[in-house]
Order: structure tokens, then sequence, then C-alpha cells
């Protein structure tokens, strides 16, 4: 090799070692500007066993295979039963490969169902804090790396919708109502007004106390009580004296009391609940408001009136996360985790309709003192424009879609249809003859078919009749039995409407068995007066009414009704007597 050449290759390799160094001179500080801008996806691990530590270092770009191979060992464990080293496992992977959805999805899914089931439903306690667990792990983990995953927010909507709100886990109730005395105390009266105020609330502490009179009451409950003195939990404290004042100082108290009324505190009182919704429950306000307007029910006599959603209600917890994913959507072609995530918003929509209207009631053991309370929830037929808006709005939507499937537009139509077809039912049922018709004229004109080309009054007939298709004594027994109970319980709640539509409903079934049935079955029910006694009798009986329950049934009969009164008293005595006649004609045999 000539010299010329020899000097030229030592140039170049002066030339590429100053180059490395000075790249690798930079590497620090382009390494901390990421860390600062959220850009790091491969964090080190902490406290995980020596033999992963050294593996996940020791192979460096090779921890694709080291999240394969934990996956399959977490996936095994879940499969045998061991969910809680499937947990410990799925908690590595999402460090490793934090973008990775499938494992969040993984991870809360076991949380949320399989180890809270694991423990005894006698302690349900115990089970709501792993289903909160495994909704707070993707709402407030999982989305933030993820926040264009249509997959997770679809997820956590499901456990809202499904796993709290539906009936599955022999401690629902206790989940309903742990969600709904959680959100109550920061939604205010709940009116559009108040959510309006919320929506528009500063999003931090400092915008708040700029406002002087917000700081001058600020720093007076730092004054009275040592707990206030950290910004950072000042809001949080402040909840919690609003709603348990003998945990902090009296001079507290006071602070409150010489605020109460005035513009400062119901200014710094809505900045709070606005704050816990935007910080810990990770709602917007805004957002909120938007889908009140969107799916809140309407007013029956003012279409154009809607009133706010029930946020103590999981399924608008689904809604809402279901929304939120369907946001971060851009393309236009037809896409599973879309429809997956319309179709959470169109039944969590349906389920409003049937189950809607929720109830809490407390009640004090005179015994021990301690404080019960028992939730309720039942249909509410004012869901149904806003369900169907929406239905028509996904069809319409997909029907636009590239390469929409056929399937799924098929599918979605069936459950309108049949959506459609309960809803007349319902409410012909509930007394509202003009909507039933409504809804009945725009099922006959969006899917024709013989079975609707009929009278109307022939079409309520025939679907009462497809409802009690073979039924036998025991069934139609419950079936009206049932229905006067529910009945009982509206007229306790001061829903006369409903529960004379309810009791409509139950002579009807019972008119239904003695015309169409009697014979094949070869009994008759017993008298429908005898039927609403017996319902009454066990209404008052039955452990899942609570007390008070059943002292405003009986004093609204009393007072309201005594004509109803005399006769239930009348039928006790005519049925006591025949009881006596029987246990005689016994003796003498």
């Amino acid at each position: 090799m000539r010299l010329r050449d020899k000097i030229i290759c030592f140039v170049c390799f002066l030339a590429a070692v100053s180059f490395f160094l000075m790249a690798g001179s930079q590497l620090d500080n382009i390494n901390a500007d990421r860390r600062e801008m959220k850009l790091v996806i491969n964090e080190p691990l902490e406290n995980a066993p020596p033999s992963l530590a050294f593996a996940t270092v020791a192979m460096g770009a090779f921890r694709g295979l080291v999240v394969d191979i934990l996956w399959m060992r977490a996936d095994m464990l879940k499969d045998k039963g061991l969910y809680f080293d499937a947990k410990q496992l799925a908690d590595w992977i999402t460090v490793l490969q934090p973008r990775f959805a499938g494992v969040w999805q993984f991870n809360a899914w076991n949380m949320a169902y399989n180890i809270s089931v694991a423990i005894p439903p006698e302690r349900p306690e115990e089970r709501w804090r792993w289903v909160r667990n495994g909704y707070e792990l993707l709402r407030d983990r999982g989305i933030k790396v993820n926040p264009k995953s249509v997959e997770l927010y679809r997820e956590l909507a499901m456990i809202f919708q499904h796993k709290i709100g539906g009936v599955t886990d022999e401690a629902h109730k206790y989940y309903k109502l742990q969600l709904a005395e959680s959100m109550q105390p920061l939604l205010g009266p709940a009116d559009n007004k108040y959510f309006a105020k919320l929506a528009q609330s500063p999003d931090t502490f400092e915008q708040i106390i700029a406002d002087a009179n917000v700081a001058d009451f600020v720093s007076k409950l730092k004054a009275a009580d040592e707990k206030f003195s950290d910004d950072e939990f000042f809001v949080s404290n402040y909840l919690t004296l609003r709603e348990k004042p003998d945990t902090f100082k009296q001079e507290a108290g006071y602070v409150l009391s010489d605020f109460a009324g005035g513009e400062t505190l119901m200014k710094f009182d809505i900045f709070a609940n606005a704050y816990e919704l935007r910080n810990t429950w990770k709602l917007e306000p805004e957002f909120m408001e938007r889908l009140n307007k969107e799916y809140g029910p309407k007013d029956y006599d003012d279409p154009n009136a809607r009133y706010p959603l029930d946020w103590r209600h999981p399924d608008t917890h689904a809604i809402y996360w279901a929304a939120r994913g369907l946001e971060t959507v851009t393309s236009n072609k037809f896409s599973v985790s879309e429809i997956n995530a319309d179709r959470m918003v169109f039944h969590s929509l349906q389920n409003l309709f049937r189950r809607g209207k929720i109830y809490i009631h407390t009640s004090v053991d005179p015994n021990s003192s301690e404080v019960e309370k028992t939730i309720f929830l039942r249909s509410d037929l004012q869901m149904f424009d806003s369900y169907n808006d929406s239905a028509m709005d996904l069809l319409a939507k997909n029907r636009g879609k590239e390469q929409a499937r056929e399937s799924s537009i098929e599918s979605l139509e069936m459950g309108h249809r049949n959506m459609l077809i309960n809803a007349a039912f319902s409410f012909n049922q509930s007394g509202n003859r003009k909507k039933a018709f409504a809804i009945f004229n725009q099922l006959r004109k969006l899917y024709p078919d013989k079975r609707f080309d009929k009278s109307f009054d022939k079409f309520i007939a025939d679907r009462l009749k497809e409802e009690l298709d073979g039924i036998g004594l025991t069934n139609a027994h419950e079936l009206v039995h049932m229905r006067l109970m529910e009945s009982y319980f509206r007229y306790a709640v001061y829903e006369d409407d409903e529960a004379y539509a309810i009791e409509q409903i139950a002579k009807q079934v019972y008119n239904l068995y003695q015309t169409s049935y009697r014979d094949e079955n070869r009994i008759d029910l017993p008298d429908f007066d005898i039927f609403k006694y017996f319902a009454l009798t066990d209404f008052f009986a039955s452990p899942q009414y609570p007390a008070d329950f059943k002292k405003s049934l009986f004093e609204r009969i009393r007072i309201e009704k005594p004509e109803l009164a005399k006769q239930f008293a009348k039928i006790e005595a005519e049925f006591s007597k025949q009881i006596e006649q029987q246990q005689k004609s016994q003796e003498n045999e």
C-alpha cells in the first residue's frame, strides 16, 4: 500500500473515532431529554429476581425474547389458577414492553375477574379492591403509555359495564354501591347547570387560588389545621373534611361555617369536585358534559331537552371510556376494535334503558347502630331515545365504512330490531301508548317483516302471548307475583305511574294465562285480589326490601287507599277462616 493510501486510511480512522467520541458525549444528554419527554419505553426492572434482572441487562436488544418467555409463562400460570404469580410476571412485562397493549389487558382482566373471585364472597370489600385495581391499572397506567389504543379503552369500559354493572359476580351489588357512593359527593345536584360549572372550573390549585377571596379561604383553612399545609393534598383533605369533619380540628369546621352559603365556598367546592374527577377518576368534566348532551335521557314532553346521565352508574362510566377510545380513531376503514368500542356504547345505553335508575336506601340497625345501605336498579324508559339515536348513527356509520363486514351490520340491525320490539311493548305496558305506537311504526319502516304487518293492538297482544308461550302454572304464578311485588316497590318510592303500569302488566299476564293456558294446565290461578294480598304480605316479609320502604308502603296504603286496606283485611279474614275450616276437617278425619 502506498504511503498516500496509508495516510488517507489513518485520517479516516481518526475522523471515525472522533465522530464516535462526539456522539458518545451527547448520549447522556439525549437520554435525559428522552426521559424528560417520556419517550423511554424500556425502563430498568425494579425488585425483579436476579436471574430476570441479569437476563434483561445482558440480552439488551433481545428483550423481546424475554417478554415472549414471560408471556407464555404468565399464560400457563393463569391456566393453572395461579393468578397472583401470573400477575407478578405480567407486571414485569408491562415494565419491559409498556407499549404492548395485550399485557395490560391481561393483567387488568386477571385482577378484576380471576383474583377477585378467588376471594370468598363473604369478604366483598377485598373483592372490590381487586376489581378496582384492575380498572385503575388500565385507567392510570396502561392508557397513559398507550393513549391511542382503542383496545385498552374498550377493556376499561368492559370492566365497568360487565364486571361492575353486570350480575355474574356474587358481590356485584357491593361493587355498584361502592361506585355510586364514591361518585355521589362529586356530582352536586347533578343537573345540567352544575355540570356546566364543573366543566368551567379551573384545572389546577394554582389557578383557583389566584382568586383573592378563595386564597383567603385557603389560608384560613391552613391556619386552622396543619393537615392543610401541603398544597398537593389540600383538595383531597378538603373533600374528606366535607364528608368526615370529625377527623379534623374543630377550627377547620369553623372556617367552613364562616364561609357557608357564600360564593367563595361554593366556587371552591365546585373546583374541588372537578379536581377530584380530573385527577383521581381521570374524568374530564368537559367531556362528561358533552356526553350528557349527546346521550342523556330525554324529556317525554320536550324531545330537545336532555337530563344528565347518572354518573353513579357503571354503564355511564363504560360509555365514557368507550367514547374516549373512539376519539382516537382517525381511519375511515372498518376496524374490529372500533366497532367493539361502538358496541360498548350501544349496549351500555341499552342497559341504562333496562336498569338505569338507581335507588340507594339507608337504614340503621336499632340493636347495633350499624348503618346498612342497599342499592336497587330499575328500568329508565327515558333512555330509549338516546339508545335509539345512537343505534341509528352506528348503523349509518358502519354502512359508510370501507370494507365493512356485512355480518357486523346484520348483527347491529338484529340487535336494534329486537330492542324496538321490546321497547314498543314496554312503553305500551307503562301506559305510554303514543310512544309505543311511534316505535312500532319505526320498526315496520326499518325492518319490513310479516310479523309486523298487523295492527298495533294485535302486535301487542301477540307479543304478550309470545312472552308467555308455553308458560306453566308455576312460572305464571311466579311472574304475576313478582310483578305485583315490583309494583309495591315503585309505589313505596312514590313512582305511582310506574306502579300502576306494572300492576297492569301483572293483570295482563294473569288474564292471558286464564284464557289461553288454563285448560292446558288444568289448574286455575287464584283470584287476582288474592294474588295482590299474597304479594303484599311477601313484600313485607322479604329481607330484600328495607324496613323504611315497607313502612312507607304501609302508610301510603293506609292513608291514600283505605278501601284497599279494608279489602286486604277482608281477604285475610276469609283466608284465615278457610284455613281454620281445613284444620277442623283434618281433625275430624
